[in-house]
């Protein structure tokens, strides 16, 4: 339970921190961490726990990290599908800098040649900004972070602008630009929630509370983007 904890508790503190700088209001946790996704049964990485973290009790082999991985995005076009998975992945690669670094490599290589063709892959940008945004908040600046000289925001843009559609992937933008740019972020949380209006899957994880009960819904969240500050680990 402590390990549970720790890194909520740190990123709280620091949030508080960053109250008191921008007398703003504040999210208790990393979002694309503490929080996780309501896939459904949809397939994704092993997951034994009922909390967003891992039991301590799980046997996954973090060598088949990077191979599961690519296995599931390449299987899905659903948005929310990826960014649980690559949540999961950020957890399990916490425990294995290793796989941690072969995982970010090989999805940044794809996002790569992604950027480079004349068909780019809006899901090989995705997945590189999600998962280099997703280590920042989780493995830290310090220490060995394969993300650290890492930038999503520019492949979290593209991918947005090759499908302006997709409110799912909007969902994911407003998360990943919560302390900004400003009007990237208000573009993305007004297109995520307007989506969900025939997006059902969307519309219950838009819905559920980001820390418990007495939490803010992930609506909340995002649209009080003006008011709310994360700061990055």
């Amino acid at each position: 339970m402590r390990f549970k904890l720790t890194r909520c508790v740190r990123y709280i503190l620091g949030s508080i921190a960053t109250f008191f700088v921008l007398a703003s209001a504040v999210v208790a946790g990393p979002p694309l961490i503490c929080h996780p996704f309501d896939i459904g049964n949809a397939k994704s990485l092993p997951w034994i726990s009922q909390d967003w973290n891992l039991t301590g009790a799980e046997n996954y082999d973090t060598h088949d990290l990077s191979g599961d991985t690519q296995a599931t995005l390449n299987s899905s076009q659903v948005p929310l599908i990826h960014m649980e998975t690559l949540r999961r992945a950020t957890l399990y690669a916490r425990k294995d800098p290793a796989a941690a670094k072969q995982l970010l490599l090989q999805l940044v290589t794809r996002a790569k040649s992604a950027e480079a063709s004349s068909n780019p892959d809006a899901f090989a940008l995705f997945d590189a900004a999600y998962l280099t945004e997703a280590y920042k908040q989780w493995l830290g600046e310090k220490g060995e972070n394969p993300a650290n000289r890492l930038d999503g925001l520019p492949w979290i843009k593209h991918a947005t602008q090759l499908r302006p559609n997709d409110p799912q992937m909007a969902f994911a933008a407003a998360l990943i630009t919560l302390r900004g740019p400003e009007a990237d972020h208000r573009e993305y949380a007004q297109l995520a929630t307007a989506g969900a209006k025939n997006d059902a899957l969307l519309k219950r994880n838009l819905a559920n509370h980001f820390l418990g009960e007495q939490s803010q819904t992930m609506s909340e969240m995002i649209l009080k983007s003006n008011e709310t500050k994360v700061a990055r680990q």
